[in-house]
């Protein structure tokens, strides 16, 4: 595991989000209080940023793997899916309760975050 699977997990990840967001694009735009009309689809910083902290996740990630022994597909799954749902979740719906943000957009985007890392855990034990 080095920086070529962290990049790959990233991708990986980003990848399902746009794949995710594509799928729940009109739900998660009512709930984020967005329109067509108010959607800036050509906020390509926005697109670069979200990669940039997909690597910060993936390079975390992986230090916790290796750390942590974790070396096989089942236990990728498992610990990439906790991490997204018991700990990137929850941060995104503290957010969001303060915020005053619907309850589907946590659950959109925690969707999102916990099948975004689970997507990391398998790519950075294959890899």
């Amino acid at each position: 595991m080095g920086t070529l699977s962290v990049l790959a997990a990233a991708a990986g990840a980003w990848i399902f989000g746009a794949i995710w967001y594509g799928v729940a694009g009109k739900p998660w735009m009512a709930a984020a209080g967005l329109t067509e009309e108010t959607i800036n689809r050509k906020n390509y910083a926005a697109f670069i940023g979200s990669f940039l902290c997909a690597i910060l996740v993936a390079g975390m990630m992986r230090h916790v793997f290796v750390t942590s022994g974790i070396d096989t597909v089942g236990k990728g799954v498992m610990t990439g899916f906790g991490l997204g749902l018991f700990v990137a979740t929850p941060w995104i719906a503290t957010n969001y309760m303060f915020a005053q943000r619907p309850l589907a957009l946590t659950l959109i985007d925690g969707v999102y975050a916990t099948v975004g890392c689970t997507v990391m855990g398998i790519v950075l034990v294959l890899l």
